[in-house]
C-alpha cells in the first residue's frame, strides 16, 4: 500500500481549519494523526479530528503554538514520524525546521536553507535580481533603526511599504505616505512582526498605489522536478491580508501567465526549493514585479486544487517522503474557474475589527461546486488569541461568471449566529462592478469602504433634512389647529402627525 511507504503518523503543529485539512488527506492515505492544542482550544474541532491530541500550553500563541520544544515533546511522546506546520505560527521558521530534522523527524516543508534564503524577503529579492526577475525599488537588507528607515525612504521616495522580513499574511506591514508618519509606523510594524514571527526585522520597498496581486503555486521534489500549478489573483485585501482569491486571474494573458510562471520556478530552482510554496508578484500595466516567496502552503490553496484536480497536501507528503512527483509541467492543465472567500469573525462596519464570541449556530452552504473548509462548529469560541478566520467558502464552475453566481447563492444559504462576520461584505464584493468585470485591483476594498461612508453621510444628511421639514410642517399644522392634542401616554393615530378632519397631511417615503 502506498501510504505504508510514506509515514505511519503525522503531527500538525497548528490549529483550526488547516489542521483539519491536513488530517483529512492523512486519513485518506492511512496515516495516523496527532493534534496539539492550547488551553483555549481544548474543545476545538481540530482536536476532535485527530487520532490523538496533546496540550502544549496556555492560550497565548507565544506560550503554546510558538514554543518549539513543546511541539517536539508532543511529537516524541506520540511517536509521530513527521511534522506538518500548516501556515502561520512556525510554518516559515527555519530554526524550527532544523530542530524537527535534528530530532530525527521529517519536516513536511522546504529545506531550512531554502527557507532562510527565500523566507527572508531581502535575500529573496537578491535571488530574483540575480535571475533577471524584476523587483520594486527597495532596501537590499532589513533596516535596523528609525534613522536608517528615514534615510532609505527618502532615497526610495514616498509612498513606501514597511514589510516584515520574516513573514507574511499582512502582519508587520504598514503603508507610509509621508516622512512625518514613518517613525510611528516603523515601531508598530516591528512590534507586530516580533509578536507574529519572533523576528522584528523590517525592510522597505516602493509602494504601488493600484496594482494587482498575483501569486504562483510552486511544487518541487528532491529529484529535480519543479512545477508551477497556475496562478491565483489575490487583489481583494483588507489590512494587506487577502479575503477573496480566484484562479485563473482575469488580468493575465497566456503569454504573461507563462512569463510569471517561469520567473517563479527560476527563483525556486535557484534556491534548491523542495515542497509547496508560493511566489508572489505585483502586476500593473502588463508588468510584473517579484515580491516574496511564502515557503509553505497558502491559506488559498483550495482554489488551485479546484482548477487542477491536485491534492496539494498529498503532494507535500509525497515530496517529504522523498518520492518524485507523478506529473510534468505539460500535464498541468487548469480547468474552469474557482473563487475562495475567507469568512472572518470581523465587523466591516468597524474597520474589520475582530468580533470575538461564541458561535451559537452554524449551517454552512453546500451544493454542486461548493467546498467549505472550516475549523469551527456551533459552540466554538472565537477568541482574540488567534486569527479570526472561521472558514473558507470555495466555488468551482466552468467559467468565472457562474463561479461568482454560485458563490452568491452559497452566501445566501450560509447561516451563522453568535458573532459578526464579513459575509454581507463578501456579497457586496461579488456584486461590485469592477470585480464582476475582472478589472479590480488592490484598492477595491478601500474604495468600497469610502463609497459606503459616503452613502452613510448622504443618508444622514437626508434624514436630517426630512426631520427639519417634518418639524416645520408640524409647527405650521399646530398653529393652524390641524393637529389634535393626544392625552399623555396614548399612541398617535398617524405617524408622524395626528390630523383632524379630512387627512390633509400624509407621510410619504
Amino acid at each position: 500500500m502506498v501510504s505504508a511507504r510514506l509515514f505511519s503518523k503525522v503531527l500538525v503543529a497548528n490549529r483550526g481549519e488547516i489542521a483539519i485539512r491536513v488530517f483529512r488527506t492523512c486519513r485518506e492515505l492511512g496515516i495516523d494523526t496527532v493534534a496539539v492544542f492550547s488551553e483555549a482550544d481544548r474543545t476545538a474541532p481540530h482536536v476532535a479530528a485527530a487520532g490523538e491530541a496533546y496540550l502544549i500550553g496556555p492560550p497565548p500563541a507565544r506560550e503554546s503554538y510558538l514554543v518549539m520544544e513543546k511541539i517536539l515533546d508532543a511529537a516524541r511522546e506520540s511517536g509521530a514520524e513527521a511534522i506538518h506546520p500548516g501556515y502561520g505560527f512556525l510554518a516559515e521558521n527555519a530554526e524550527f525546521a532544523e530542530a524537527v530534522i535534528e530530532a530525527g523527524l521529517t519536516w513536511i516543508g522546504p529545506p531550512p536553507e531554502a527557507m532562510r534564503l527565500l523566507g527572508d524577503k531581502t535575500s529573496a529579492r537578491r535571488v530574483a535580481v540575480e535571475h533577471g526577475v524584476p523587483v520594486l525599488p527597495g532596501t537590499p537588507d532589513p533596516v535596523t533603526s528609525t534613522e536608517e528607515a528615514i534615510s532609505a525612504a527618502a532615497e526610495i521616495g514616498y509612498p513606501i511599504l514597511l514589510k516584515a522580513a520574516a513573514g507574511g499574511g499582512g502582519k508587520g506591514m504598514r503603508v507610509v505616505e509621508a516622512a512625518d508618519d514613518l517613525e510611528a509606523a516603523f515601531r508598530m510594524a516591528a512590534s507586530e512582526a516580533a509578536s507574529s514571527f519572533g523576528n522584528d526585522s523590517i525592510f522597505i520597498e516602493k509602494y504601488i498605489t493600484r496594482p494587482r496581486h498575483i501569486e504562483i503555486q510552486i511544487m518541487a521534489d528532491s529529484h529535480g522536478t519543479c512545477l508551477w500549478l497556475g496562478e491565483r489573483e489575490c487583489s481583494v485585501q483588507r489590512r494587506h491580508q487577502k479575503i477573496v482569491e480566484e484562479s485563473p486571474s482575469p488580468a493575465l494573458t497566456a503569454e504573461t501567465r507563462q512569463k510569471i510562471g517561469d520567473a517563479a520556478t527560476a527563483i525556486a530552482r535557484a534556491s534548491g526549493y523542495v515542497g509547496a510554496g508560493t511566489a508572489e508578484f505585483l502586476f500593473e500595466d502588463d508588468r510584473f514585479y517579484f515580491l516574496e516567496v511564502n515557503a509553505r502552503l497558502q491559506v488559498e490553496h483550495p482554489v488551485t486544487e479546484m482548477v487542477t484536480g491536485r491534492d496539494l497536501v498529498h503532494d507535500q507528503l509525497i515530496v517529504a517522503a522523498g518520492r518524485p512527483l507523478d506529473l510534468t509541467q505539460e500535464e498541468i492543465r487548469p480547468e474552469g474557474h474557482a473563487i475562495e472567500l475567507r469568512i472572518y469573525a470581523e465587523d466591516p462596519e468597524n474597520s474589520f475589527f475582530p468580533s470575538p464570541g461564541t458561535i451559537t449556530f452554524l449551517e454552512p452552504a453546500a451544493g454542486p461546486g461548493i467546498r467549505h473548509d472550516s475549523g469551527v462548529t456551533a459552540g466554538s469560541e472565537v477568541t482574540l488569541f488567534y486569527d479570526s478566520l472561521i472558514a473558507k467558502l470555495i466555488s468551482w464552475a466552468p467559467d468565472r461568471q457562474r463561479a461568482i453566481d454560485r458563490l452568491l447563492r452559497a452566501l445566501d444559504e450560509y447561516r451563522i449566529a453568535g458573532v459578526t462576520t464579513i459575509i454581507p461584505f463578501l456579497g457586496e464584493v461579488l456584486r461590485e462592478e469592477s470585480f464582476r468585470s475582472g478589472t479590480y485591483d488592490t484598492t477595491i476594498v478601500s474604495r468600497m469602504q469610502e463609497d459606503r461612508s459616503g452613502r452613510e453621510d448622504d443618508a444622514g444628511d437626508r434624514d436630517a433634512f426630512l426631520a427639519a421639514v417634518a418639524a416645520a410642517l408640524f409647527r405650521t399644522a399646530a398653529e393652524g389647529g390641524l393637529v389634535g392634542d393626544e392625552p399623555p401616554g396614548t399612541e398617535p393615530t398617524m405617524s408622524p402627525w395626528v390630523v383632524k378632519g379630512r387627512g390633509d397631511w400624509r407621510w410619504q417615503r
